[in-house]
């Protein structure tokens, strides 16, 4: 199967296109071929969306958030057919990728309703006789970069406000995962947005992403991927005066105290440590334990981890699938030498898995380190993949100096019984997520989904929060007076 950009409410098939192969990563058989668009195909999709906005934006937003509503039901009635799809070409189990098409399916409901919300102020004047109040207003163009690790998800994060909000959009998905946007593609259609609102274009960061990022007419970037890659984001939108809403790595941690109930602690890390394969920006890899319980967690870890199966995301008696790729299999062994160089002890896992039923596909084994220093590079760096590194400290204030000793700010979790000791953590963990008695992931949509430090640039993706990537704030000023009045002079009311 041959994918086609969707632009302008049509399928462009371009024979003289180059493509590349879409393989799943369980078994590395062929799905589809994906195109690799040009700067001339951005083009094309920013101009027809231009057009297609001025008139979105004249759009009631009720009837806007309408085409939200059967977008939601559209995915709802095809979410088993979805996460098959996502499961043969990202990876993850069908039971994580069942659960991202209801992610989906939630947003477009949530983003329906602000459609009879979009609420802005109104606040007294100073003046007589005049009002005074503020509403949200649409950009106009924004461009969309989206990850392979959750790509229905984190695309309706951010395409569902700017519909609503009455932008059109052009989004570029990941090559490694372009078939869930090809779908969502035929759900907009379906749908009846109307042309060029919605614009899909394949292809390169480096070709499509590069040429969205420094259109002019493109006013909005929204991108979600690794931090180097955001910088250089954020560099090429602060010379364009773009607004750009980045969310990037992390290294979360689950803090574990001494009075845990550790078997609900182990729970959470095996499901935030090893699901998606390790291949969340949520992921907990660094594990921070009281030197009290550190042994028996350990003990009770090693136990778990050793009968996670490990396979084809399809088959639902599997808990790990693959990992997206052979060169994420290469960087994920990398840190097991740097790891052991540093210090670290190996308890389970550091090999990548050849033999069969494993050979055809990605996989690595589900790794825990244990003796691990918070200084360390397997402590401190992005592996995304199945990797723990437990780090013991003596009190809870030095187990929030380790969690805080990173470069970001996403996820963070403490396992404790005590209460004072939960409102001292959702107070001074520095990240923008805090889970108390649960793991790293399990963000729900209504809540802001974002971080802090080198994770994020102060936006949010997700809840109400969405929307401020997506509108502009507009002051407006009714004066009913007749007469010349002028703020902050004749005041004298």
């Amino acid at each position: 199967m041959k994918l086609m950009n969707y632009v302008n409410g049509q399928w462009q098939d371009k024979p003289d296109a180059k493509y590349t192969a879409v393989l799943n990563p369980a078994n590395g058989e062929e799905l589809a071929q994906v195109p690799l668009s040009t700067a001339k195909e951005v083009d094309d999709a920013v101009l027809a969306a231009k057009a297609a906005q001025k008139k979105w934006a004249k759009v009631p937003a009720p009837k806007r958030a309408d085409y939200l509503y059967e977008i939601g039901r559209l995915m709802k009635q095809k979410k088993e057919e979805l996460a098959q799809v996502l499961t043969k070409e990202m990876g993850k189990v069908i039971e994580e990728a069942r659960g991202e098409v209801q992610e989906g399916i939630d947003m477009a409901y949530y983003m329906a309703g602000e459609g009879r919300r979009l609420f802005g102020e109104t606040t007294p004047s100073e003046l007589a006789d005049k009002f005074a109040m503020s509403v949200r207003a649409p950009i106009g163009v924004v461009g969309l970069i989206t990850p392979w690790n959750f790509p229905v998800a984190i695309a309706t994060w951010k395409s569902f406000p700017a519909i609503v909000a009455g932008n059109a959009f052009i989004w570029k998905p990941a090559t490694e995962t372009p078939m869930m946007a090809y779908e969502m593609a035929k759900i907009f259609e379906e749908a009846g947005l109307p042309p060029g609102v919605a614009n899909v274009v394949f292809g390169s960061g480096s070709e499509v992403g590069t040429a969205m990022i420094e259109h002019p007419d493109v006013k909005v970037i929204s991108f979600t991927g690794s931090t180097e890659t955001g910088r250089k984001v954020a560099e090429a939108g602060g010379r364009n005066l773009k607004k750009v809403s980045l969310e990037m790595g992390g290294k979360n941690a689950v803090i574990v105290m001494e009075d845990a109930n550790l078997e609900l602690a182990v729970e959470g890390i095996l499901w935030s440590a090893f699901g998606t394969a390790g291949q969340r920006c949520t992921a907990c890899s660094r594990v921070i334990v009281h030197k009290d319980v550190k042994e028996a967690l350990q003990n009770l870890l090693l136990e778990k981890t050793s009968v996670l199966t490990i396979g084809d995301g399809l088959d639902e008696s599997v808990k790990v699938g693959p990992v997206i790729n052979k060169g994420a299999l290469e960087k994920i062994h990398s840190y097991i030498g740097i790891g052991q160089e540093e210090g670290a002890t190996l308890l389970t896992g550091g090999k990548i898995l050849e033999e069969a039923p494993h050979d055809k596909g990605h996989y690595y084994a589900p790794t825990i380190f244990t003796d691990v220093a918070p200084d360390m590079r397997i402590a401190q760096e992005e592996i995304f993949g199945p990797v723990i590194s437990i780090i013991e400290v003596g009190s809870f204030e030095e187990a929030i100096e380790v969690n805080n000793s990173v470069i970001y700010g996403l996820s963070s979790s403490i396992y404790t019984a005590d209460v004072n000791r939960v409102f001292k953590a959702q107070r001074d963990l520095d990240t923008g997520i805090v889970y108390i008695n649960a793991g790293t992931t399990g963000a729900e949509i209504h809540l802001p989904f974002g971080g802090t430090k080198g994770t994020g640039n102060g936006h949010r993706d997700s809840g109400v929060a969405a929307l401020d990537v997506f509108t502009e704030w507009k002051s407006v000023y009714v004066d009913f007076s007749g007469k010349l009045q002028r703020a902050q002079i004749d005041n004298d009311i």
